[in-house]
């Protein structure tokens, strides 16, 4: 195939990021020539922006810390629709996997006896997330590219799949295209790993990178594997709301787990308000005893503030909605009240909070040690993805692999914070080593010149169509506003009907999309080819959303808004119909194992 660049590798691994890393890092150690296609420039991936720490129960700061607590409350903020061995494998080899990566460099915050320092974070019983103040998900990224740089692993940077290729049911590598020339590179594999990260780019408000653009779930999907729970968008409570043009980047949820309360307009402490009755045994009744549990005092219990993240965002909503909102339609994230509490508050916040210190200072001119931040829900996290086995995150398409934020299974109906982090470890590396067994177990596939040839000349119509096409970026822009105020943080029935109304639409707009100028690094050109994996998953949460008739984790249905027994028995299971359809179909939970169940009872 002499028009097209060729690459012949055992495992090939679409994302840069900390899943992608370390499966390239496993898969290159257990011998297989080891690809990585990564969409921008390596170091760039969005973990960079993950901030508060990887959870992990090492039970440094509390001794009560173990992988059977670790395990229930990863269950129990997934409402129990977790693939439950998934969370099992997580929370017992999360502790080894952090230590790993301290071996190879990271640069944790330390004890006072030079153990790993961990902290306090929303839905997790002990102090538990591993960080580097506020900015772990950079030192994750930076360790790993130290440590695999060297371990002969070839980088495509700044290229995007256009399509998977598959041989008969295989998957067999990909078609992507370098960013910077415009030119096509055909990636033939053994084995394919999808590391792609979120969909939030999808959504008008959100904390995601503009890579986030659904592009491993939109890919398995047309290349026919299974999705999982994609009703599952989870909507971060803290998003800076103020000034417009940096409304939804993350504020950490470290601040609220050094002390940051949240208050109203009016000042008061409106989480202490709603207590979700299988939490309240482990919430604090009082002001005080929230504080001293941040300060590490054992026999407190966790504040309010620091309940799951599907229900503080909701009660932010609530207060917004009733008009006891901040300014800007937020509420107040107050970091700075614990002057009255420690002398030093100034220095203390700078060095346990210094990203958020600098982003506030230089993003809304806003000192945090001395005045509370505007913030409000940012999409953030989608709990749905392509449907894995535990052990091996293989697909239900042999060959192709899927491990992070791009998989599905370990976080139920919503992702506990930090759990994300020591996700991508644990099932990156397990996705590393079983597509390395996978290549060495299989021969090349052929590569289908028929698949390569019709994705390439789809990727060229834009430019086909020109000036007369339709602008990609005011398709991409109403598909934001669709996603937002109808598939948003509360979704009912009629909205979600008018919202798939608006993508049939938006679709027939996108296929119209024209550009002009050359191939070169050309991002009206980019843009028109992101708008087919933003269209689909956005029809895929929708559709989802509408199907799950009840409020359950990140999914409040305003029209629904009770959990229910029936629904609480199955994961919903997203495949490709023959003519292109999104078939949905209940898919049983999987069913603990009597100990599991054990566990779970044990730690209520």
């Amino acid at each position: 195939m002499p028009e097209y660049q060729t690459h012949e590798y055992d495992v090939l691994i679409v994302g840069a990021g900390g899943a992608g890393l370390r499966a390239a890092i496993e898969a290159s150690a257990a011998g297989a020539k080891t690809g990585v296609v990564t969409k921008s420039l390596l170091g760039k991936a969005h973990t960079v922006m993950a901030e508060g720490g990887m959870a992990a129960a090492m039970g440094n700061v509390d001794d009560r810390d173990n992988w059977r607590v670790h395990f229930a409350d990863t269950m129990r903020g997934g409402q129990y629709l977790n693939n439950s061995r998934m969370a099992e494998i997580h929370a017992k080899e999360a502790p080894a996997r952090v230590r790993e990566l301290e071996a190879w460099g990271a640069m944790f915050d330390r004890t006072k006896d030079g153990r790993i320092l961990q902290r306090n974070f929303g839905g997790h019983r002990y102090p538990r997330l591993a960080h580097v103040g506020d900015r772990t998900g950079l030192e994750m990224i930076r360790t790993l590219q130290d440590h695999g740089v060297h371990q002969g692993i070839e980088f495509h940077m700044e290229a995007t799949i256009v399509t998977l290729l598959k041989d008969g049911e295989r998957c067999v590598g990909a078609l992507a295209y370098d960013r910077e020339r415009g030119q096509f590179r055909v990636l033939h594999a053994k084995a394919v790993v999808l590391a792609t990260g979120g969909i939030g780019r999808a959504y008008q408000i959100t904390s995601n990178s503009w890579e986030y653009s659904g592009d491993g779930h939109a890919l398995a999907f047309h290349a026919g594997a299974a999705l999982l729970d994609m009703e599952f968008v989870q909507f971060h409570p803290t998003g800076m709301v103020w000034p417009p043009s940096v409304k939804g980047i993350l504020v950490t949820e470290g601040v609220r787990g050094e002390g940051g309360v949240l208050r109203n307009k009016e000042g008061k402490r409106f989480m202490f308000d709603d207590i979700p009755e299988n939490y309240r045994s482990q919430t604090a009744d009082t002001e005080d005893e929230g504080w001293r549990y941040t300060q590490g005092d054992k026999s407190a219990r966790r504040p309010p503030e620091l309940l799951t993240r599907d229900h503080v965002a909701r009660c932010i909503n609530r207060e917004v909605k009733a008009g006891r909102g901040s300014p800007h339609g937020g509420v107040y994230l107050d970091i700075a009240w614990i002057k009255e509490k420690l002398p030093n508050s100034v220095e203390h916040i700078k060095k346990k909070l210094p990203s958020m210190y600098h982003q506030f200072k230089q993003l809304a001119d806003l000192d945090i040690t001395r005045e509370p931040m505007e913030i409000g829900p940012t999409v953030h996290y989608v709990m749905g993805g392509v449907l894995v086995d535990a052990e091996t995150q293989m697909s239900t398409v042999p060959g192709l692999f899927a491990a992070g934020e791009c998989g599905a299974g370990l976080h139920g109906a919503n992702r506990l914070g930090g759990n994300s982090l020591s996700d991508l470890l644990v099932f990156g590396k397990r996705a590393g080593e079983y597509a390395a067994k996978f290549a060495k177990e299989n021969r090349a596939g052929q590569l289908p010149k028929d698949q390569i040839d019709a994705a390439a000349r789809w990727a060229l119509e834009p430019f086909d169509r020109g000036a007369a096409g339709v602008n990609p970026f005011a398709v991409q822009h109403a598909l934001q506003e669709v996603m937002q105020n109808l598939v948003g943080i509360v979704r009912r029935e009629e909205e979600m009907l008018q919202a798939l109304e608006k993508i049939a639409e938006l679709k027939q707009h996108a296929a119209k999309a024209g550009v002009t100028g050359n191939r070169e690094y050309n991002t009206g050109w980019h843009t028109a080819l992101d708008l087919n994996n933003l269209l689909t998953v956005s029809e895929i949460v929708t559709r989802a959303a509408l199907e799950r008739k009840e409020s359950r984790g990140a999914q409040f249905r305003d029209d629904y808004p009770t959990k229910s027994e029936e629904w609480g028995k199955y994961n919903l299971r997203v495949q490709k119909g023959a003519d292109g359809t999104v078939n949905i179909a209940r898919a049983p939970v999987i069913p603990l194992t009597e100990e599991m169940r054990q566990v779970i009872e044990e730690q209520k």
